[in-house]
Order: C-alpha cells, then sequence, then structure tokens
C-alpha cells in the first residue's frame, strides 16, 4: 500500500490477486519508455522525443505531433498551462516522476490535459488546484480514444479524471493517487474523484484514493469496470458518498481493495452501489471478492458493503467485513 496509509489501520495480508490483474502493472506502463527520457538532454520544458524539437509550450509540443504517435518528455517544474489534444497518439511522460506539476490552469473551461485523439498516455504527472466555473474542473477531461494513466497524482481539485463516453476505447489507470477531489457545490451534481461516462472497459489498479470533498470517490458508467488492488481512505473525508458507484450497473470484478469509511458522510448507506441510476448494463458478471471493509476507529454506525438496485449481483465471495457492515442488500 501507499505511504502514509493510517498504522492503525492495514490491509488484510497474504491475499492473492485474481489473474486478470496480475500483469496489469506491466501492462500500463508498457509502452511507456521511461528509460529513455534519462537520456534525453533537456534544455527545453517540453521535448518531442522523437525528434529532439524542444518547446516551452505544451501546447506547441502536442500540436508539432499532429496526427502522428510521439512523445513528449516533461523537465521539472510547476506549469501554469495546459493543452488539447485533438488527434494522434501522445504519450505525456514525467522526465522525474511526480516533479513535472500542472497547477490550476483548465483548457476550454475543463482540464489541465483535454484529450480526444485515438490515444495517450500519461506518466508520473502530478495535478493540482483545477477549478472552473462549472464545477467540473480536472486534471485529465478525457472525450475520446484509450487513455493510460500511470504513476501520476491529482489532487485538490474538483475533479480527477472526467470523461465523455466511448464504448469503443479503454481506460487504465494504475498506481495513482487521488486525494482532495470532489465536490457537491454545483448545480448540475457532484464532482467526483474518478468520474467515467459510458467506456467499454475501466481498470484501475494499486492506486490510492484519500480526503475526498464530496461525491463519490469512483463513478462509473461503464459496462465493465475492473477495480483491484486500491485503497480508499476515506477517514479524513468531507461530505463524501459511495467508495464505488456503479450507477448504471456493470460487469468486471472489485478485488483485493481495501476500504475505510470515514465520520463526515452525505451518505454513509454502502460502500460499493449498483445500478442506483438504472440498468443500462448487466450486474450479473459481476464478481466482488477479496476486499477488506471497516469503519474509521470511533465511526460506530450499520452499512451496506454492497447494495445492489439491480438484483442481479450474486457472486459476492468472502470479504474481510468490519462490524456494522452487512455483506449485501437489495434496494
Amino acid at each position: 500500500m501507499h505511504a502514509g496509509m493510517d498504522p492503525q489501520i492495514l490491509p488484510v495480508r497474504n491475499r492473492k490477486p485474481l489473474r486478470l490483474f496480475a500483469a496489469v502493472a506491466a501492462i500500463a506502463v508498457a509502452a511507456i519508455p521511461l528509460t529513455a527520457l534519462l537520456a534525453q538532454e533537456r534544455s527545453a520544458s517540453f521535448t518531442v522525443m522523437e525528434t529532439g524539437q524542444g518547446f516551452e509550450s505544451l501546447q506547441d509540443a502536442v500540436d508539432a505531433i499532429g496526427d502522428d504517435r510521439g512523445s513528449i518528455a516533461i523537465a521539472p517544474g510547476i506549469y501554469r498551462q495546459c493543452a488539447v489534444q485533438v488527434s494522434g497518439d501522445v504519450s505525456y511522460l514525467a522526465s522525474t516522476p511526480g516533479e513535472a506539476v500542472f497547477d490550476g490552469v483548465a483548457c476550454e473551461g475543463k482540464a489541465a490535459l483535454v484529450l480526444r485523439g485515438r490515444r495517450a498516455e500519461v506518466s508520473g504527472l502530478v495535478f493540482e488546484n483545477i477549478a472552473v466555473s462549472d464545477y467540473n474542473g480536472a486534471g485529465i477531461r478525457l472525450e475520446a480514444g484509450d487513455l493510460t494513466v500511470a504513476q501520476s497524482w491529482f489532487r485538490d481539485s474538483q475533479q480527477g479524471i472526467l470523461t465523455a463516453s466511448d464504448p469503443s476505447s479503454t481506460l487504465v489507470v494504475d498506481r495513482s493517487t487521488f486525494s482532495g477531489l470532489g465536490t457537491c457545490e454545483g448545480s448540475g451534481g457532484c464532482a467526483h474523484s474518478i468520474y467515467t461516462g459510458n467506456y467499454g472497459l475501466v481498470r484501475i489498479t494499486n492506486s490510492r484514493f484519500e480526503r475526498g470533498m464530496g461525491g463519490h470517490y469512483v463513478k462509473i458508467r461503464a459496462g465493465r469496470a475492473d477495480i483491484a488492488s486500491c485503497s480508499f481512505d476515506d477517514s479524513n473525508g468531507h461530505e463524501t458518498n459511495y467508495m464505488i458507484d456503479l450507477p448504471e450497473g456493470a460487469s468486471g470484478q472489485i478485488s483485493n481493495n481495501w476500504f475505510v469509511q470515514g465520520r463526515d458522510k452525505e451518505n454513509y448507506s454502502a460502500f460499493i452501489a449498483v445500478a442506483a441510476e438504472g440498468s443500462e448494463h448487466s450486474s450479473a458478471g459481476l464478481v466482488v471478492v477479496a476486499n477488506d471493509a471497516r469503519f474509521a476507529p470511533g465511526v460506530d454506525r450499520n452499512s451496506a458493503f454492497v447494495a445492489d438496485w439491480s438484483g442481479e449481483v450474486t457472486q459476492i465471495g468472502e470479504n474481510r467485513l468490519g462490524r456494522g457492515l452487512a455483506r449485501y442488500e437489495s434496494r
């Protein structure tokens, strides 16, 4: 688990992840040539690695790749700028993970990175303090295409990752941290740490969610959602809701995760909610197994680990649940 975890609350040890997730970390970063970054001699903030061209504007670097495939090496620094990718296949790679920070600027009133090309990869970047007038300010707004995010940080913004719908594409998030995100201030509904439209597959692994500021930690409208080996630490959350919300139902797996529900909740009725807004997707194939869930120390209440509006969730395996948690409730 990630550093900074409350030493009083530990995940279950010696759990074996399901085979589906055994190679996810390798898949998520296999196409990201991070070692090549070390060999790049950098005089510019943004370097297109294939050509060696340097830029001081991220947008200029993205435009230089255009409809082709290319990688942008991003030097350490705090960048108060943003970029829109309208085509192509672009990798955004921090030369030193955690030291390339995009702070407080959103393109098109949406996000630091607005992505609607064929594909994008993001590795080692930090997104912080993104806020816009409609309360949907995000580190990344994904509007079309595949996206892989690895070893990145999203903090103190209205949303971390927000997507449109693209049923033919995939979102993969691995080894990333989402902290201080979410809000229910806007009239259009709440913002969340990760909020996806109807993507073909959403896979989130080895990631940490903490200190939510409203809304849900993960809300997914995709037909398949795989969430594994993550931690959801709500002990310092503020007016938060569900840890995982699958509002239109979904198949997939929720496995080997660690959940702690905190005291300050807008809605504490469930940890995982399925089909609360309808059954657009079947939930008969959803497997929930090998998770650890409990309340934060000093919190004495009752809640459901899985609340199911579809009546289809039957594959709930062995999970370690704390006092006051019902294994399953049909709503």
